[in-house]
């Protein structure tokens, strides 16, 4: 118990102690001597409707440490504004339950509420003190009178918790009985890092959310890069996870497209140095008529979107998935020539080859069984292990000259 209170204690004091006063961005080594960078992001789809006079407990997991948190609140698919009149960030004891004296209040221009137009987002102002990696970060917003369509992220992999009423400012469980496996509104978090300092956004589909990893276990692939780039030390560090189950490159329907929301979710984080491109399988099993001209074509616009944004493309080749309902021979087909062209065409400024690191040796058409979900598309924890394992570090250190936040 005792050893207990004593983390609880160091987490507390991370998080909150700071100066009175934040001091200005330009100091006396120059306005670019820090930056903000993404240290958490989901990306943003339409969740339901809008319940008024609700509040959410979101539990999300840090990549990067950082001073002067903000958050990021989407109302990217609401037909009307939206009023947060209460936002508080803390840090997770367990449950809902958070670290004693880690609550705090978010303000927005000085403000304790903000409204967010329809289609808009807003920042939080900064929050003084430390925020650390690893760290289970929970923001609790509340809702008076929301209606329509609510933003969110729908397949979270992580419990997060809802209440009536505003309960924002609790650091308690007892009111926060309600579980939720989504997030509601927060799309992103950022810190303030050295200006030498990233992050790496992975865009993908439901093998990215983390589909058929164990949930609340952070055992995304995603997630295993982000501990392998803290475990490296170098300047690469934020990881954000802008994954939709059933994403595609060129549709909208599950999410919008990777080209339609690419925007949004990916070039619009600070810090970002690279995206890793891992997308084309529900395009390609969909039999909607897609050839591997058409996914070439928006591989090559995410590229040349990236690079305009000062920010490296590792692609990712599209994994094995024969023994899925839809696979058949001329998707396969369609699946090797993308895989060629991502491999060997040059046009991307790395590659991982998810679809090697994944196959059966016996049956490259095919997921390694030990690596199998059980539904032959979508890997287990040991294959989005395998998959981050795989991920070539140095390729993702790019200096592209990305805009600091």
């Amino acid at each position: 118990m005792t050893a207990r209170l004593a983390r609880a204690g160091a987490l507390v004091t991370l998080l909150v102690c700071a100066a009175a006063v934040r001091a200005p961005a330009a100091t006396a080594q120059g306005p670019a001597a820090r930056h903000d960078v993404v240290t958490w992001g989901a990306s943003a789809d339409r969740t339901g409707d809008a319940v008024p006079d609700r509040s959410y407990r979101l539990v999300v997991r840090t990549s990067v440490a950082g001073d002067d948190l903000r958050v990021r609140l989407s109302n990217a698919f609401g037909d009307r504004p939206v009023t947060f009149d209460s936002v508080y960030a803390g840090l997770r004891r367990s449950g809902a339950e958070l670290v004693p004296g880690s609550n705090r209040r978010l303000t927005f221009g000085g403000a304790r509420s903000v409204t967010v137009p329809a289609g808009a987002t807003a920042y939080s102002d900064p929050l003084p003190g430390r925020l650390p990696a690893a760290a289970d970060l929970v923001v609790s917003v509340h809702t008076r009178a929301a209606g329509g369509p609510a933003t969110g992220h729908g397949m979270a992999m992580q419990t997060s918790y809802a209440a009536t009423g505003d309960h924002t400012g609790e650091e308690g469980a007892a009111n926060w009985t309600e579980r939720t496996g989504s997030w509601f509104y927060l799309d992103a978090v950022t810190v303030r890092t050295p200006a030498d300092v990233g992050a790496v956004v992975a865009l993908g589909d439901s093998v990215t959310d983390g589909w058929q990893s164990t949930g609340d276990l952070n055992r995304r692939w995603p997630d295993y890069l982000a501990r392998r780039l803290r475990a490296a030390g170098g300047p690469v560090a934020g990881v954000a996870n802008e994954g939709i189950s059933g994403n595609k490159v060129l549709a909208d329907g599950a999410g919008q497209s990777a080209l339609n929301r690419l925007d949004r979710d990916v070039l619009s984080h600070p810090g970002v140095r690279t995206v890793v491109l891992f997308e084309g399988v529900n395009d390609i099993k969909a039999h909607t008529g897609v050839t591997a001209a058409d996914l070439v074509a928006g591989y090559r616009e995410v590229v040349a979107r990236a690079h305009e944004a000062g920010m490296c493309v590792v692609g990712a080749t599209v994994a094995p998935f024969k023994g899925w309902s839809e696979w058949d021979t001329a998707a396969e087909s369609v699946r090797q020539e993308v895989n060629e062209f991502i491999r060997d065409s040059g046009e991307f400024d790395a590659v991982t080859d998810f679809d090697r690191v994944l196959r059966s040796p016996y049956d490259h058409e095919r997921i390694l069984p030990v690596f199998d979900g059980g539904d032959h598309l979508h890997p287990n924890d040991k294959g989005m292990q395998a998959m981050a394992d795989s991920v070539d570090l140095d390729g993702l250190r790019c200096d592209r000259g990305a805009t600091a936040g």
